[in-house]
């Protein structure tokens, strides 16, 4: 069953259609199939995820039942609805939001960023998630893109937000608030709440009006801008949640990744509420902290990166995870060795997950029971998943070549009809991967088919990094390609020409690491920079940065 863009009979609810009227053509989307799964095919025309994930969930009598938690600290449904219908309250009334603002939220996985995020939605705004370690050069190009409103920010993060905020103007739309209950001077957000009603009447959003902007790096230097309906946000906990990652009452999750990436948006709060589940958030990301929470809490869902997986198999020895029944991947292919070595280790085998930014969650996987060493795994229920030869045409078995997807979800970029032709071709989605498939269905990784870094989980662009190296004083040329890497997959890796004059030695490689730090949140900074004389080139002047690929790959 394929649906239009606008399902009849459920105009907008925004009065600000900013992110509505930037949307690509409808020529440009690819098909949206809800044939795979009926509970997708119920999807009413008007659809608030809020309601569908706080206020019915309430109502069906998990009010009293654990929602959200760090540390010591718990809320359940009933106090997790009351702050996001009192910030819901604050948007409307003492902000003055009407329908459609964008609302910018910058925060770390805290049970109030989750109120933050909730308490927009609730009052018809757009969510623009943001990653905690971006600098305010990188917010001010998400201020921009997304025509920002209001913004939300923990207080421990308030400086680069706070020059960000000065330098586009809206300073006096920024809004703090503290992520523990210890004293924070300038935490604003949560007194005004003290003062609102702990009831808000939900504003009734078409299933297809903008929900979240998730901006994430792509290959051609700026982020990139998906954009996500309220079905497509749903619709994640309805097929991978549903089906592969089989979330009850019981389950307690937590994890590594980000709230801001949708990976992390939909494994550790999406799919948990939907079923009635509760979320666990870190207080620490070192392995040690992992293993305690999930020995401590009798934590059942893990969800992170091949990274932390291969160093949590050394480890965990000397902690009981008994409790723990299943562990998710995804963000960067999962080598066979760290598969092997964690079932060793745990008797779980770990799910590796394919999904994207554009399409919001995962999109291959596995069961537990029929995961394979190796391979990614197979379509998720509701998805399908073919390998593309360079004609357009289904691949052979055992053929490479560019992953194709279709499903409940789709690409849309913000404002971006370049990008957009690139991702969506004749109704299929293109991620950018090559895979090849067996015989059974199962996809199996190859390669990345652009200049995406994946890195510990994190997708880097390696131009973005490249604009910034050239502001420094001393870099005359550079590029910036992945390295591989036994712990992390791959590394950033910089190739610079220097200025005449300058000597390239140990000092000046940490002068420019330093440097990239201080500008780009610190997980992009290059771990090997190399000082060469000239870049290879095509005849007209562009940088083979395949080349350099080649060599770093032996």
């Amino acid at each position: 069953m394929s649906l239009p863009k606008s399902s009849p009979g459920a105009p907008t609810a925004y009065v600000d259609t900013f992110a509505q009227d930037h949307l690509p053509p409808e020529g440009l989307i690819a098909e949206v199939d809800y044939s795979g799964t009926p509970e997708l095919v119920a999807y009413p025309n008007y659809l608030n995820v809020a309601t569908v994930l706080l206020d019915d969930m309430v109502a069906a009598g998990s009010g009293d039942n654990p929602a959200v938690h760090l540390g010591d600290v718990t809320w359940t449904y009933n106090g997790l609805l009351t702050r996001a219908n009192q910030i819901a309250r604050i948007l409307i009334e003492d902000c003055g939001m009407v329908t459609g603002n964008r609302v910018l939220i910058r925060s770390p996985n805290t049970p109030m960023m989750v109120a933050c995020w909730f308490g927009i939605l609730k009052a018809g705004g757009v969510c623009v998630s943001t990653m905690p370690m971006l600098r305010a050069r990188e917010l001010s190009y998400v201020i921009d893109k997304a025509k920002v409103d209001f913004l939300f920010c923990d207080i421990d993060l308030q400086e680069e937000m706070a020059e960000a905020a000065d330098e586009k103007g809206i300073a006096d739309k920024l809004f703090y608030f503290k992520s523990t209950n210890a004293d924070r001077e300038g935490a604003t957000l949560e007194a005004m709440m003290a003062e609102k009603e702990d009831s808000f009447t939900n504003v009734e959003t078409a299933a297809d009006d903008v929900a979240l902007i998730a901006f994430t790096s792509g290959t051609t230097g700026n982020p990139k801008a998906p954009v996500h309906f309220h079905r497509d946000i749903l619709q994640c906990a309805d097929t991978f949640g549903r089906y592969i990652a089989t979330l009850t009452p019981d389950d307690v999750v937590t994890g590594t990744p980000p709230l801001a990436f949708t990976f992390g948006l939909g494994g550790l709060l999406i799919c948990p509420l939907r079923f009635g589940a509760s979320c666990r958030y870190l207080e620490g990301p070192m392995p040690e902290q992992i293993l305690e929470t999930i020995q401590k809490y009798k934590v059942t869902q893990l969800y992170s990166a091949p990274t932390a997986y291969r160093v949590l198999t050394d480890l965990v020895r000397d902690f009981d995870i008994s409790s723990l029944r299943q562990c998710i991947s995804a963000g960067e292919t999962l080598p066979k060795a760290t598969f092997d070595g964690f079932f060793e280790a745990t008797g779980i085998k770990i799910i590796d997950g394919l999904g994207s930014t554009e399409m919001f969650h995962v999109f291959v996987a596995a069961e537990p029971a029929e995961m394979r060493g190796g391979f990614t795994g197979k379509a998720v229920p509701g998805f399908v998943a073919k390998v593309m030869d360079d004609k357009g045409k289904e691949a052979d078995p055992g053929t490479p070549g560019m992953l194709a997807v279709r499903g409940p979800s789709a690409c849309k970029y913000l404002d971006d009809p370049e990008k957009q032709l690139v991702y969506s071709k004749d109704g299929w989605n293109y991620p950018g991967d090559v895979y090849e498939m067996d015989n059974d269905g199962y996809f199996k990784y190859v390669a990345r088919g652009d200049d995406m870094i994946i890195s510990s989980g994190y997708n880097i662009s390696g131009p973005e990094i490249e604009a910034v190296l050239l502001e420094h004083a001393v870099v005359a040329e550079c590029a910036v390609v992945a390295s591989p890497d036994p712990d992390r997959g791959n590394i950033v890796k910089a190739f610079i020409v220097l200025r005449e004059g300058v000597y390239g030695d140990a000092e000046l490689v940490t002068e420019i690491q330093n440097f990239i730090k201080n500008e780009m949140a610190p997980y992009k900074y290059p771990r090997v920079v190399e000082f060469i004389n000239e870049l290879p080139k095509t005849a007209t002047g562009k940088v083979q940065r395949f080349k350099l690929r080649q060599l770093e790959s032996g």
